[in-house]
């Protein structure tokens, strides 16, 4: 069993929301010494890509820790090397968006929503994900689960390769988990009860690239 595997096997729970074609951090500023922001100090968020003209869209702040961060200490060399390499990266803005495509990509999974997963995945992500989908569905089984919450989310490792840059964030959640039937009998898990998750997911993208958006590159269980 993969990697990928196993944190598909994790996955429980759903919170609907807009579909995300998300742009997981652009920096605005123009400032000369790169600064990682804490939760408190950052810019308004900005999970959703935008049309010229259109104005910023919000969400509401994402979890975080007593510490305020958004990264963890072993990810600040390479958070300091992205910034130098790409001035339009935004730490606190990414991690809006990463937390937004997190709820987004299970609920997306959970649902058998291929259009989606297409939109926020690169091709090895989606493949694993519309497999998985595709074995659920041929058993009849359909999940109907629920997303309590985000405890925490951070960046762990961030990679630059070239002009390629890899950004690992650490999700701990609490989700709960039913898995139905054809007849929608409960086969599967308990509403009652959450379990709690701990999972890497790396995201990456070309920094030269025209297109802002960041894309799903590997999914695995701390």
């Amino acid at each position: 069993m993969t990697a990928f595997s196993i944190v598909l096997l994790a996955m429980i729970a759903a919170f609907l929301g807009m579909r995300l074609y998300s742009v997981l951090g652009k920096r605005t500023g123009h400032e000369q010494e790169p600064v990682l922001p804490r939760r408190d100090d950052r810019a308004a968020p900005a999970p959703v890509r935008l049309d010229d003209g259109d104005a910023p869209a919000t969400t509401q702040g994402g979890a975080a820790d007593a510490s305020g961060l958004v990264y963890e200490p072993a990810a600040e060399t390479g958070l300091r090397a992205l910034l130098a390499a790409d001035r339009h990266f935004d730490a606190g803005r990414f991690m809006e968006g990463a937390e937004s495509a997190y709820r987004m990509i299970l609920e997306a999974y959970w649902s058998g929503d291929r259009d989606t997963l297409r939109d926020l995945c690169d091709d090895d992500s989606y493949e694993a994900f519309a497999e998985a989908i595709a074995a659920r569905e041929a058993r009849g089984e359909k999940l109907d689960n629920r997303l309590i919450g985000i405890d925490s989310a951070k960046i762990t490792a961030v990679d630059l390769n070239r002009n390629e840059a890899r950004v690992t964030v650490r999700y701990r959640a609490d989700i709960s988990a039913v898995t139905r039937d054809a007849d929608g009998r409960m086969i599967a898990g308990s509403m009652s009860d959450a379990s709690a998750t701990d999972d890497l997911w790396t995201f990456r993208r070309t920094i030269d690239s025209s297109d802002p958006n960041w894309l799903l590159d590997e999914a695995e269980a701390a």
